[in-house]
């Protein structure tokens, strides 16, 4: 019989050097020219000024030094629960409670939620933490093909009332959910709906409200989630919703939030000079959604087969694991990092390039990323071409 030691060794080794003819990513380091498609720092904030300066003054002070606390030992004129408030002021909401990660808070809500007795229906590439946190619940998954509400429909007529679970732009692929749609099918069967807001908030809205709000439906979703480490550069995740007394409930009963510390002084003081560069700093916005569309226009009239969305996450399909692969690894080589997606990241029998623009790039980078991907296009195989026609 082999041993649980013996087992972990061989699951280990298919990680060395290939793995089902897969090469692991390049370990070269980004030099002076790079130009870095592979992070969600969507607005180019990672360095502004305002932000890097609030998190040094707040070190500077007594209270920075401060040890972190449980979440339930927080006082009301906390910070952190400040914060969490002003940040569900921003998004349209009466309520918001900060988590360590957005990991922490998709799972947390998810526990609360849902359960045994409470069905969840998930988008197929919905977050995994949605996932998760589904699991952890002991609810009943019932999954629906992306972006279906036929599909969604059917299964919510069989299985009950419940929880829908969607992200509004969808990390991998860079689509958007079908929202109104969502709020439709909802508000019929008597579900509830948690829109995962990770890869919107920030970059879509007049102040970076999310889409949510940019499409006014700020009332009829219950809850919102984000990871406020994408177009917000922090460490934290976010729950916001129309529930009052829903952030002292969550706190103190969801199992990330009892069972994790507090978020540190630091953090916080940057998280929210990070919010009110969100909300100023529009031409931000504006730079960013002119960057994507000229990439956008420019590699689909390079031939290729481009995800259909319109927003800073492009995904091209390959068709092949090869053929990412290799597209991935010659960009490295002309110093412009992508990310090749592979199941289980992207869904079964699909790979992908992903290119995640942000503000910062300049006319030039577009320039050369655009170049490098025309002398790429003869070498890849035609199931990353877009049809004819």
């Amino acid at each position: 019989m082999t041993s649980a030691h013996q087992r972990l060794g061989e699951r280990i080794s298919r990680f060395r050097g290939t793995r089902s003819g897969r090469r692991p990513s390049t370990a070269k380091a980004p030099g002076s020219r790079t130009i870095v498609l592979t992070c969600s720092d969507y607005l180019d904030l990672a360095e502004h000024p305002a932000i890097t300066e609030a998190m040094i003054a707040s070190l500077r002070t007594a209270d920075g030094a401060a040890a972190p606390v449980p979440g339930p030992c927080l006082p009301d004129d906390h910070p952190q629960i400040l914060l969490g408030a002003e940040f569900a002021r921003h998004l349209g909401a009466r309520a918001g409670v900060l988590c360590s990660s957005g990991w922490a808070a998709n799972t947390g809500l998810m526990q609360v939620v849902a359960g045994p007795d409470v069905p969840v229906y998930l988008d197929a590439l919905a977050h995994m933490s949605l996932w998760e946190g589904a699991r952890t619940a002991g609810a009943e998954l019932a999954y629906f093909r992306h972006n279906d509400l036929g599909h969604l429909r059917r299964r919510v007529e069989v299985g009950g009332s419940g929880v829908i679970a969607v992200d509004a732009v969808y990390s991998t692929d860079g689509s958007v959910c079908p929202l109104p749609g969502l709020v439709e099918i909802a508000e019929e069967y008597d579900c509830l709906l948690v829109v995962d807001e990770s890869h919107s908030l920030g970059t879509h809205g007049s102040r970076g409200e999310g889409l949510v709000a940019a499409l006014g439906l700020t009332g009829r979703v219950d809850f919102r989630t984000a990871s406020l480490a994408k177009a917000l550069p922090g460490r934290a995740g976010l729950i916001a919703c129309d529930r009052p007394g829903f952030a002292d409930y969550f706190t103190h009963t969801a199992l990330p939030a009892v069972f994790s510390s507090t978020l540190l002084p630091h953090d916080v003081a940057g998280l929210s000079a990070a919010l009110r560069v969100v909300r100023d700093e529009w031409r931000r916005r504006d730079r960013l959604r002119a960057v994507t569309r000229r990439l956008r226009d420019g590699l689909a009239g390079l031939g290729y087969r481009l995800v259909e969305s319109d927003t800073q996450i492009i995904a091209l399909e390959t068709g092949s694991e090869a053929d990412a692969t290799l597209m991935r690894d010659a960009l490295v080589a002309r110093d412009i990092f992508s990310a090749a997606l592979f199941p289980p990241t992207a869904s079964v029998g699909r790979t992908l390039v992903r290119l995640s623009a942000h503000a910062g790039l300049t006319d030039d980078d577009v320039k050369r990323i655009l170049a490098a991907c025309q002398a790429l296009r003869p070498r890849l195989g035609e199931q990353a071409a877009a049809p004819a026609g």
